[in-house]
């Protein structure tokens, strides 16, 4: 039975919980956790990205020159993609570059990410965050006391705006809740730190009996 600590936000250790292992200790999938990534990731690209092909191009409605007798290469008109100024040929044009993935392969990813946490020692166990004032020095000061450094994802059942104002200050740190995380994010930070509620949120979507 895999088991975690959970802690108050002065680093104390208040208890420890049983965690399913169907969400937590699984083998990673690696191809469902790859496609996972790349499907996030292509979610983020805005993809209007454009270009002006020869029919868009102003101008270049009047023939250069006759047709013949100039020693000349013919040409028809001044915005051809060979010359300067002319359209682009087979630029880039808007498009959506999202991609797809069934629910049981996502729910497959979002345990094996989970489970890859919790392997290498890097998920961390809360009891509550809440704070009372918008300060970046109090958030410093819990993730001293909780010991995590480099990039940290905070999971929570849901936000709290104190706690959520006094994380946006720092690069390092971001804040969502549970049912809105991707593989993207746990994959991409150092330290998840998880509430017990966001804990149990998780656990009642992802397990083998949710599937």
């Amino acid at each position: 039975m895999a088991k975690l600590d959970i802690k108050n936000q002065a680093g104390e250790k208040v208890k420890q919980v049983n965690l399913d292992k169907t969400v937590w200790t699984i083998d990673p999938h690696k191809p469902s956790l790859y496609d996972a990534i790349i499907k996030d990731r292509a979610s983020l690209r805005q993809g209007t990205h454009k270009t002006k092909d020869r029919s868009e191009k102003r101008g270049g409605g009047a023939k250069p020159w006759r047709q013949k007798g100039t020693g000349r290469a013919r040409a028809g008109s001044s915005r051809s993609p060979i010359w300067v100024g002319g359209g682009v040929t087979f630029g880039p044009t808007p498009r959506d570059y999202s991609k797809k993935q069934n629910r049981k392969e996502r729910r497959l990813a979002l345990r094996s990410a989970l489970s890859n946490v919790y392997k290498e020692k890097a998920l961390v166990g809360l009891d509550s965050l809440e704070f009372k004032a918008y300060k970046t020095k109090d958030m410093i000061k819990m993730m001293e006391n909780l010991k995590v450094t480099g990039k940290v994802l905070f999971l929570t059942d849901e936000l709290n705006e104190e706690a959520y104002y006094a994380s946006r200050n720092l690069s390092n740190v971001r804040m969502i809740t549970a049912d809105s995380a991707s593989v993207l994010d746990i994959v991409n930070a150092d330290y998840l730190i998880v509430t017990e509620p966001a804990i149990k949120m998780l656990e009642e979507v992802l397990s083998n009996a949710k599937a």
